[in-house]
Order: C-alpha cells, then sequence, then structure tokens
C-alpha cells in the first residue's frame, strides 16, 4: 500500500505556499497530498482533500457549522482533520503530516497532529514557532519550523523556509530503519533528587530483559509517559516520582494535569506507584514565586528553578488527590510509601526534612486508599533513594508482571 505525506493548510490564505510544499516533496519522490482546512474564503488554489471532505468526518456532538465564529469553526475543523488523519494512520496509509500556518492554522493541524502517535513523522511550519510552542506540542514529537516572515506570498525567504521543511519531511518519512531489539517497554519517572532510586531500578529492569524509559517528571514527562501507554509502546509503569501531584494541586509551574494517572488506570498494565518529590512543588527563579508562598520554607534549586516545601494541609489535599484517582482502579497496582523521606532534600540533615507534613501524607493516603485484592499499600522505613527502597519497587513490579528476574 503507498503511504501518504499530507500537506495541510487553510487553502483560501495559503494556496500556493502548500502547493509550492507539496511540489517539492513530489519531486523528491514522496506521495504527497494536499488537505484544505480553511474555514474562511474558498480556495485559491484545489487541494487533493477538500475542505467539504473534513467537515463530513466532524463528530455529530461537534457544534454545526458556524463559519461567522471563527473559534467554532476552527474547532470544529480541527475535530475534522483529527479524525480524518487517525482514520488513515488506522489504515496503514499514512506516511507523516506537514503543515502551514499562522495562529489559527497552527493551532488547528497541531491539534490534530497530536492524536498520532509517537514516531510518525508530524512537522509544522507555522510564524508561532519563535516563542512559546508548548501549547502546540504538549507531550507529541511535534517538529516546529518557524516561518522567519509571514506565510503571505512566496518569496526568496518563505521559498527557502518551505524548501527545508519538505527536504526533513523527506528526511523523516525514508529514514533509515532504527537496528533495535524488540523489548517490553517499562516507563519510569524521575526528578534530580530520585535519580539514586530511578537510575537503581533501572539498571535491574534493564538486567531483566526490559527496556527502561526514563521521563523528566515535569508536568509533561509524566503526560507523554501515559500517551505511550495509551499508544501501547509501554506495559509496564514503574511511577516512582509523583512530584507533578503536588504542582497541581499547590499550584507549581510543573502540574500534571487533571487526567494524570486516567490513562495508566485504563489500560490495565502492570503499575507500582509512589511518592518520590511530593515534599517540593517547583517554581521558576525566586523571584518568580507568588507573593503568597513567599514565607515558605524555599530552596533555591538554581538560578531558574526554585523549590516550596509542601506543608502538612498541602500533604493532605495531594493524598486526596492521589487516592480519589487510585480508588477507581480494576487492575493490579502497589503503592509503595518511603516513610523515611521522599527526596534527597526529605532526610535528617536537608533543607526539606519534615516528619510532620510527611506524616499527613503517609497517614491520609493509609487512611482513604480503599484496599482490594489487587489494590495494595505497602509502608516501608526506607527513604526513597535507599538501595532497599529501589529494590523493594522492584520486588513489587516483578511479582505484578510476573517477571523472573534477579534482584539484588
Amino acid at each position: 500500500m503507498e503511504k501518504i505525506v499530507y500537506a495541510i493548510a487553510t487553502m483560501d490564505t495559503k494556496g500556493a505556499e502548500a502547493a509550492f510544499l507539496a511540489d517539492r516533496l513530489r519531486s523528491a519522490g514522496v506521495p504527497t497530498r494536499t488537505v484544505d482546512v480553511g474555514t474562511l474564503d474558498p480556495p485559491t488554489v484545489a487541494a487533493d482533500i477538500a475542505r467539504q471532505r473534513i467537515l463530513s468526518l466532524v463528530d455529530d456532538d461537534q457544534p454545526a457549522p458556524a463559519s461567522a465564529d471563527r473559534a467554532v469553526a476552527i474547532a470544529q475543523m480541527a475535530g475534522g482533520l483529527t479524525n480524518f488523519l487517525v482514520g488513515e494512520q488506522a489504515a496503514g496509509r499514512l506516511a507523516g503530516v506537514i503543515g502551514i500556518g499562522g495562529g489559527g492554522g497552527t493551532s488547528l493541524i497541531t491539534t490534530a497532529m497530536r492524536a498520532l502517535p509517537i514516531g510518525c513523522p508530524k512537522l509544522m511550519v507555522s510564524t508561532m514557532a519563535s516563542g512559546d510552542v508548548s501549547p502546540y506540542i504538549d507531550c507529541s514529537d511535534i517538529t516546529m519550523v518557524y516561518s522567519v516572515v509571514d506565510i503571505a506570498g512566496l518569496n526568496v525567504v518563505s521559498q527557502t523556509v518551505l524548501a527545508n521543511a519538505a527536504a526533513a519531511m523527506n528526511g523523516m518519512v525514508n529514514r533509515l530503519p532504527i537496528a533495535t531489539e524488540s523489548r517490553p517497554a517499562v516507563g519510569m519517572t524521575m526528578f534530580g533528587v530520585t535519580t539514586p532510586c530511578v537510575t537503581r531500578v533501572r539498571q535491574q529492569i534493564e538486567a531483566a530483559g526490559f527496556d527502561a524509559l526514563v521521563f523528566h517528571a515535569t508536568g509533561s514527562g509524566g503526560r507523554a509517559m501515559e500517551r505511550l501507554v495509551q499508544s501501547g509502546l509501554i506495559g509496564g509503569v514503574l511511577d516512582v516520582t509523583t512530584t507533578e501531584v503536588a504542582d497541581e494541586v499547590v499550584g507549581g509551574v510543573l502540574p500534571c494535569g487533571p487526567q494524570r494517572f486516567d490513562r495508566l488506570l485504563a489500560s490495565r498494565i502492570p503499575l507500582v506507584i509512589s511518592l518520590g518529590a511530593v515534599d517540593m512543588v517547583n517554581f521558576g527563579g525566586i523571584d518568580s514565586v507568588p507573593e503568597r508562598f513567599r514565607n515558605r520554607r524555599l530552596h533555591v534549586h538554581n538560578a531558574e528553578v526554585t523549590l516550596m516545601r509542601t506543608n502538612v494541609e498541602e500533604n493532605i489535599r495531594i493524598a486526596r488527590w492521589i487516592t480519589d484517582k487510585l480508588n477507581r482502579s480494576t487492575a493490579p497496582l502497589t503503592v509503595v510509601v518511603p516513610t523515611g523521606g521522599l527526596s534527597l532534600l526529605d532526610v535528617p540533615g536537608q533543607p526539606f526534612h519534615d516528619p510532620e507534613a510527611d506524616a499527613a501524607l503517609f497517614e491520609t493516603l493509609e487512611a482513604e486508599l480503599q484496599p482490594t485484592a489487587a489494590r495494595r499499600l505497602i509502608r516501608l522505613p526506607e527513604a526513597i533513594n535507599d538501595p532497599g527502597f529501589a529494590d523493594a519497587l522492584v520486588r513489587e513490579f516483578f511479582s505484578l508482571s510476573g517477571t523472573k528476574g534477579s534482584n539484588r
């Protein structure tokens, strides 16, 4: 089956540019079709896939056509484009996606790109790519290319940028195969202050034949891990570092988002959870800490990162947030609690050592987690970075996954 690159643009305003981009790809031997996602005027260049086809795929529960309301029209078109691309991917016809757009077009096209699996080539040429692109990329692997000039006609700059983008897409869809052995993948979450624990766990997991994927617990890291779980690329998780929940509950800059744990629980894969770095909330430089937190226990990690110690009341809320999620589980999971400390900073002699705050977390978690034959909580006396605690995490994971591995 021939696989196709879809070149997507609002063809009422960027028809010539989309046609140029598609021509560059075709001249390189890449089968390419243009897709019109315009919502205003008729297209200036006819597309291979007309906007009417995209609109025909809009979900029934989406708003009725309302071209006079541009925000509604863009959301509607994004929904149709998402369904179109996901369908092409499922049918095995999608080689990659390349889009061009300004603010509205970038939002529309990247919404659909984010629904595609990790590894599917996705490239967006955008006027927005020189600023904060996190709303467009989130935890996907979209490549953003800054257009330099507005996408408003073909000229010496726009042609060069678009030609480079076409060459990049050609390279993505024709990349050499990766020679890797097929091993079951396990996701793990890590922060700098839980690195000793996760490193020891990773070494043992790899020795047992797993492919260990470590995610930086920065909000997007947790979401990326869960997305790979949902895609079926990860078959087990050691969620060691759940610090993102603290930022979500308290108001830090690395929140996990309201759907954290949902995909893990829905997947029913082997799941071991701990409380790594829940003793801290993340902010930027010291001057960025909100006024209401200025009198709290703060630790300057570096010039760009300031950490705040969670207190008793916050830890109670964090524990309840976690248990509210985990109590919905129907597949086996184990929560392993390090009562000796939650991070490198939460041990005797370190700035975040606070037994009272930790006790509030542990006691609330134990009181409100509803135990079942499949849902267990284990309290251990070690700190999270003690070797014995890492070994216990591995034992629990091996037990849940039915793995026979050497444990130190």
